[in-house]
């Protein structure tokens, strides 16, 4: 085999230790790929495949995108689910020898900090799921983390409602244990595919990785402890496991730089209502079902956020509705406050829409990857800080601030001297490179401003050079040029080469020209080439600094961009409910759920001419299961759906579409809607319908809302109704699973079962016919 070239040996060297990855190989203003990987660059990304010499006569593939673009491309191969490892050049590039490269990221879904490939609104998990035991005494340890905001929590939970967090969560990627033949462990990968996730990459890694010991040490190092302790934690040992798992693929994929995972939080799943895959897709409250999309759902209704870190609350939000009835009536009363103060919400609105974010941003700094205008974006948003606490403080001193908004006004810290540091030392336009020059403001290092001016001063000599010898030679079409072989150089024509001086030393031969140096010619380029690393030097040193000192400040730009988001998602519900007319519920922590015209959210933006027709539900101890008839498309399943959603909305702590709203405290909710999905997956309609009301049934209480949609449909009539009429007794006299049910059906004859059941009523929905 021919010796291969140095560069060549570098390149499958580094290749060796990532072999499931593409490798950007960094070669001057190009990353490159090569061999299999440039044949996977060039089909995926519609890029020239070429070909490099790497020994005598041997040429191998190769692919390559300019380094200033790689971003776009590496999105692009991400979201195909491939992994990107990049090589940069990290020695000193002289022009002699090899330079010293090493692979400073490998980029996978879940571990993306790229501006390109993340959505501002959607945070994006890296999770990881263990297991252990079996039956009724299954347990599970999830984790999930996002290295672009600081998030990192961890929960032990019972195997079977591991699916509902999954669903709540959609990971962009999933770290499962790998059995002996590295395929995802089939316990895990079965949770997966019941949580119905879109888009999750799924990852196997070594079952090491899992190991108890093994995850304890890796928080402990991480975090600089000695006990777990601190953590909440204790007692939960698969918690741990799948925290640690979590945190050691954040260290092997970001090299080590995981600074901005500052904390762990372990959390249960019993503060917040419970939602399973089926229900969070049947009422479509981040996306359709149909087109997957986020316009047509909840989230599109109330998402009038103004910031990414509002956009992000509030989608976790909807996901993650309460229990606790003092901190959501604290929520209602902020928006609240923006709703009964129309200049407090349109000022505080005025200055959101302007804030960048501050959250992710901060992060950037966290993990050395910022650049100079990362920093003014911190600079600009924390300038916004000092003028909303003026905003707020002053309606407040008016006696209309409300102390709801006040006490997140206080968390906002303007941090002044972070933005005067930036503000002293970063220019006003900089390059996007911290190694580009003309990042740091004149005047801010006495030595870099040295620098800059004998520079300054030396291309000011050179520039006036043309004119002066002209004059001295007399030789008027004389010229003063430069390139990156020879340097500065005088150019004269051959015509002309009799009036030339004595000092002029020949370098360079044309047709019809030559060209010369002079030794103050060469001083002055010395000085300036010398000056130009210098300065790069000196530039990348205070910029190094100065991230340093902001990064020193990330706990109070954090706290200040998380009371941003809070005010963000208040003012947003506030406007929605103006705008679309809606009220303040009433929580209480009896069974009653009483909406007075009650709307669908939704439904009713689609409508551009037609009023929606409002409706009524009263549910009480005393009536508890609605039978619900009607014709097809009298709008029941619209009716049913609507209930669900207010119910929610006034969970997370928003207003509701109705003219009056009171709603007993809902533990969980449970829909049995439809069965695309699995019908599509291959299971039968009765077979979804059986085992999701079987689920229904075991896992209802008093305190959940049960939305039921012509069960028993996907049998025979008789069968089906057998079923039916089943359910609504054992929902009835069942003294655990007395929940509030709406039950929409067309078998007529489940109206008797009013008049046997004394907390049963019956509904109609009727159809009013207007024209032809």
């Amino acid at each position: 085999m021919a010796k291969v070239t140095p560069v060549r040996k570098q390149y499958l060297q580094i290749k060796s230790q990532h072999p499931d990855a593409i490798l950007f190989f960094r070669l001057g203003d190009f990353y490159e790929t090569f061999d299999k990987d440039a044949e996977i660059a060039a089909r995926e990304l519609d890029l020239v495949l070429t070909s490099r010499p790497v020994a005598k006569d041997q040429r191998v593939p190769m692919a390559g995108v300019p380094h200033h673009a790689v971003e776009g491309y590496i999105a692009r191969l991400i979201e195909k689910g491939y992994r990107v490892a990049i090589a940069e050049q990290v020695g000193e590039v002289t022009g002699r020898g090899l330079v010293e490269r090493k692979v400073t990221r490998v980029v996978t879904p879940g571990t993306v900090i790229e501006q390109a490939l993340l959505d501002e609104k959607c945070p994006n998990y890296l999770a990881a799921i263990v297991t252990d035991g079996d039956g009724e005494s299954a347990q599970a340890g999830l984790a999930y983390a996002d290295i672009t905001t600081g998030e990192f929590a961890t929960t032990q939970l019972p195997l079977e409602e591991v699916t509902q967090e999954l669903a709540r969560l959609q990971p962009r990627e999933c770290l499962l244990p790998a059995d002996q033949q590295g395929e995802a462990a089939r316990r895990e990968a079965t949770l997966i595919a019941e949580a119905q996730l879109n888009g999750t990459h799924i990852t196997p890694v070594p079952a090491y990785r899992f190991e108890l010991g093994a995850a304890r040490q890796t928080i402990l190092d991480h975090f600089g402890v000695a006990t777990m302790d601190g953590f909440g934690c204790a007692g939960k040992p698969l918690a741990i496991r799948a925290a640690g798992a979590v945190l050691h693929y954040l260290q092997e994929t970001q090299r080590g730089a995981v600074s901005q995972i500052v904390g762990l939080h372990t959390y249960t799943t019993t503060r917040y209502m419970t939602l399973d895959a089926s229900t969070r897709r049947n009422l479509e409250l981040t996306e359709t079902i149909r087109e997957h999309q986020t316009r047509g759902s909840l989230l599109d209704v109330l998402d009038k956020t103004l910031t990414p870190m509002g956009g992000r609350l509030l989608r976790t939000r909807l996901t993650q509705p309460l229990l606790d009835r003092e901190e959501l009536e604290a929520r209602l009363d902020q928006v609240q406050t923006f709703y009964d103060d129309t200049v407090l919400r349109g000022q505080v609105r005025e200055q959101l829409k302007e804030m960048p974010d501050l959250e992710r941003l901060t992060n950037r700094v966290l993990t050395g990857v910022a650049t100079p205008r990362d920093l003014l974006g911190i600079r600009k948003g924390l300038e916004i800080v000092p003028k909303l606490r003026a905003i707020i403080g002053n309606r407040g001193n008016e006696g209309n601030g409300g102390n709801a908004i006040e006490a997140i006004a206080g968390q906002l810290d303007p941090c002044d001297d972070v933005a005067d540091l930036i503000r002293a030392s970063i220019a006003d336009d900089p390059p996007a490179s911290p190694t580009a020059g003309g990042v740091i403001r004149a005047g801010f290092s006495a030595e870099l401003d040295s620098i800059i001016a004998a520079t300054r001063d030396a291309r000011t000599w050179i520039a006036n050079l043309e004119q002066s010898e002209r004059e001295r030679t007399g030789i008027k079409n004389l010229k003063v040029g430069y390139n990156k072989v020879f340097g500065y150089y005088i150019e004269i024509t051959k015509a002309n080469l009799g009036a030339l001086p004595a000092e002029y030393i020949r370098k360079q031969t044309l047709v019809n020209a030559e060209r010369f140096i002079t030794p103050e010619l060469k001083e002055y380029e010395t000085l300036i080439l010398n000056a130009e690393e210098r300065q790069a030097e000196v530039e990348t040193r205070l910029f190094e600094e100065i991230r340093r000192q902001v990064a020193a400040r990330s706990q109070a730009l954090l706290r200040t961009a998380r009371a941003l988001a809070r005010l963000d998602v208040a003012s947003a519900l506030a406007e929605v409910a103006v705008r679309n007319r809606y009220v303040r519920p009433t929580l209480s922590e009896d069974s009653t759920l009483e909406i007075v015209a009650g709307r669908h959210p939704v439904v009713e933006q689609t409508l551009r001419d037609t009023p929606f027709t409002p409706n009524d539900v009263h549910l009480n101890d005393e009536q508890r299961i609605l039978v619900i008839t009607g014709p097809n498309m009298a709008g029941k399943s619209v009716y049913l759906r609507q209930n669900a959603l207010i119910v929610l909305m006034a969970q997370i702590g928003s207003f509701v579409p109705a003219d009056r709203a009171r709603v007993g405290i809902v533990d969980r909710i449970f829909t049995r809607i439809g069965a695309q999905d699995e019908v599509a997956l291959g299971q039968s309609t009765f077979m979804v319908e059986m085992v999701e009301t079987a689920n229904i049934l075991n896992h209802a209480t008093p305190r959940s809302l049960l939305i039921l949609d012509e069960i028993g449909r996907g049998t025979s009539t008789y069968d089906g109704l057998s079923i039916a009429w089943a359910v609504v007794e054992y929902l009835h006299n069942h003294p655990e699973r007395r929940a509030r049910t709406l039950f929409a059906t067309h078998y007529h004859e489940l109206t008797e079962l009013a008049e046997r059941l004394p907390a049963v009523h019956n509904y109609n929905l009727a159809v009013v016919e207007e024209g032809e």
